[in-house]
This record gives C-alpha cells, sequence and structure tokens, in this order.
C-alpha cells in the first residue's frame, strides 16, 4: 500500500539530541543509520529530500523504477506532473521549479537512501541513473551525460565599505564578535554557533574547530579584533551560570555565543537566532546582501588577494579538496588581473617586437 504524503516526525532522546522520521519504515531505518556518519543538519536536509521525493511519486520505495526518479526530476523543474506522479509538486510552500542545484542535492539524498536498501538486499537495484547513455559509453563506462546540468556560480562578496557598514549597525559585542569571527577568520555560521569555551585559544590568538563540515577539525588563526571584542562580550554580556535552575545563567552550556535576553537567556545561541542578528544589521545598513557564508568568502577572497598561499587558504577554510579553494581565484579580482597584465606583457614583447608603433588593431 503506497504511503502518501509523508510527514517530517521530530522528536527528542533524552539526551536531547533531535530524532527525524518520516513514519515510512524503510526511510526511518536508513535515517537512523545517517544519524550515526553524519551531522544532524545532513541528516535532516536528507529526511526532507526523501520526504519530497515520496510525495511527489507516492510509491512504496521497493516499487520505485528508473522512469520514476526520470518524472521526479522533470517535475521538480518544471512544475509540470508527468505520467504516474499522483502528487502536487508544491510542498510546505515551496514553488514549483526548483534551482537545478537543488535537484542534484535531492538526487544524491535518493541515490544514498536506494543504495543503503540495495546493500541490504531490499532492492535489487537502485532506480537511480548514474548518467544518460551516450555513444561513448561503450569505451568508456559511467560516463554518460549527467542527470542534471550542473553550474558552479561565483559567491557574492562584501565591498570593503560593506564590511565597515555592517559591524557598525550591529549592538553587542557578542554580535561583533561572532561577525569577525566570519569576516576575519572565515569560520562558517556552523562552526561559530559550535565554539566552545575551551575551543578559545586566547594565548594563540586562535581557535580550535573540534566539529568542521565533514567532522574534520582544525586550528586556525583569527585577528586580534575578534579576541577583543570576545573578551568584552564575556566580562559584560555573557550570564554567568548562577543556580542550578539556568534561569540567571547559562543553563550549563559550554558553548560560547548564547542568548542574552528573553526567556531563552544563557542557552546556546540557534542558528536562526544569527540570521535574525545579521538580518537586523542589514537591514539598519541599507545592505542587500551580507549572508553568513558570504562573509565568510568574504575574509577568503580577501585572504587570497592578500598573497595567501592557496594552500594555506585552504587549511583556513577547512576544504577537503583544494578544487573548492580554487574558486576564490577567480573571486579575487586583483589577483587574477596582476596575472593578466603579467603574462600579456610578454605576448606584446614577443609579438610586436621590432613594431613599437604595431596595435592590434592595425594588424592584418
Amino acid at each position: 500500500m503506497p504511503v502518501l504524503y509523508p510527514c517530517l516526525i521530530r522528536s527528542r532522546r533524552p539526551s536531547g539530541e533531535v530524532v527525524v522520521r518520516l513514519g515510512v519504515p524503510l526511510v526511518d531505518d536508513y535515517l537512523e543509520f545517517l544519524e550515526g556518519r553524519c551531522r544532524p543538519n545532513t541528516v535532516l536536509a536528507a529526511a526532507y529530500d526523501l520526504r519530497v521525493f515520496f510525495t511527489v511519486v507516492a510509491k512504496d520505495p521497493p516499487e520505485v523504477v528508473p522512469a520514476d526518479v526520470l518524472g521526479f526530476i522533470t517535475a521538480q523543474r518544471t512544475g509540470r506532473i508527468e505520467s504516474g506522479l499522483v502528487a502536487a509538486v508544491a510542498i510546505d510552500g515551496e514553488p514549483a521549479g526548483v534551482a537545478t542545484s537543488t535537484v542534484a542535492r535531492r538526487l544524491s539524498s535518493i541515490s544514498g537512501f536506494f543504495g543503503y536498501l540495495q546493500a541490504r538486499g531490499d532492492v535489487a537495484a537502485n532506480p537511480v541513473p548514474r548518467g544518460l547513455p551516450t555513444r561513448r559509453e561503450r569505451s568508456r563506462p559511467g560516463q554518460g551525460v549527467p542527470l542534471t546540468r550542473r553550474v558552479r556560480r561565483l559567491p557574492r562578496i562584501l565591498t570593503p565599505a560593506e564590511v565597515d557598514a555592517l559591524p557598525a549597525q550591529l549592538r553587542t559585542h557578542r554580535d561583533r564578535a561572532m561577525v569577525a569571527a566570519m569576516v576575519l577568520g572565515g569560520l562558517r555560521r556552523c562552526e561559530v554557533l559550535g565554539l566552545r569555551m575551551q575551543d578559545v585559544r586566547v594565548a594563540e590568538r586562535r581557535l580550535f574547530i573540534a566539529d568542521g563540515k565533514g567532522g574534520h577539525q582544525r586550528l586556525v588563526p583569527v585577528s586580534s579584533r575578534f579576541f577583543t571584542e570576545l573578551a568584552s562580550y564575556l566580562e559584560a554580556e555573557r550570564p554567568r551560570t548562577s543556580g542550578t535552575d539556568g534561569t540567571d545563567g547559562t543553563d550549563g552550556t559550554d558553548r560560547v555565543f548564547v542568548v542574552l535576553k528573553g526567556p531563552n537567556r544563557g542557552k546556546a545561541l540557534s542558528v536562526r537566532g544569527i540570521d535574525e542578528v545579521l538580518a537586523g544589521a542589514r537591514r539598519r545598513a541599507g545592505l542587500t546582501h551580507g549572508t553568513c557564508h558570504e562573509l565568510r568568502h568574504t575574509c577568503l577572497t580577501r585572504l587570497r588577494e592578500a598573497g595567501m598561499a592557496l594552500e594555506a587558504v585552504q587549511a583556513q577554510a577547512g576544504h577537503a579538496s583544494i578544487e573548492s579553494t580554487r574558486i576564490y581565484l577567480h573571486l579575487a579580482d586583483d589577483w587574477l588581473a596582476s596575472q593578466y597584465r603579467k603574462a600579456a606583457e610578454v605576448i606584446d614583447a614577443q609579438v610586436f617586437a621590432g613594431h613599437p608603433d604595431a596595435t592590434l588593431g592595425s594588424r592584418p
């Protein structure tokens, strides 16, 4: 019997850890498996992607075939429901016709799920095609046309004037320290929120990232400006533990950045909290952009422009592959322009040697 319109079911373990399920036994087994090898946000994203897929396809997992996957791709990209797909595309207010990158991520989640079922013996084969076959397929197996067109866009960064304008509109030392960690240290949002008191190496002017992307750890230097704001925040703003009920203190959390006011005072700051802080500062500064990720991109771009070696930028960013770091070669306009000018001078000297008055426009 097909399970139509599965719902995200959230609960908490006694330890406080959030558990996400869909109410579909095979899917829930997979999500439990993921919890042992992935970050909570990754598990939540996979759960949502699988919910979207089975809402659109409306079949039990063992009944899914490649045609269902291909129809799902079309439905996601265009909003049109193909033959055999019985559910609406818009879910939780999501508009029909999502970005190619979103479709690619969902295909990855779906393929991972069915790969798990195949390994367990629940399905004979993974219904997600590796790609569409081409004439070269015989000589190069597995090198077919990808199911989605992948476009890698350059991330937006802030100009120096925008970087100056944003901190000026932040109202607390806590907020200025968090922004400094991203725009001066290149930390991800989750890394800022995950900082613990023992991760701060004040004497070394470095931060220990205990749980970076992919579970990788690293020790990164950060500007003294960050530590100045951090010291002011810890001295004057961060609630101190008082009593066992946590009403006037930090509720026992070892996280560096906590809520300063309201009923959650003293509890670890959430993703929503830091996003609200930045949204308010952007609005007051009159900026149209400046997300946490853009602050990180800005930092890494400026480091590359200042002459920092690409391998050092990779280490600062916590990239597993240097290919992820190469994008900052393109963002660092001054670096690219200087490299071009040097090369162009050599080419000009070679091509126009003996022709001092020649120009590209006058040559036949």
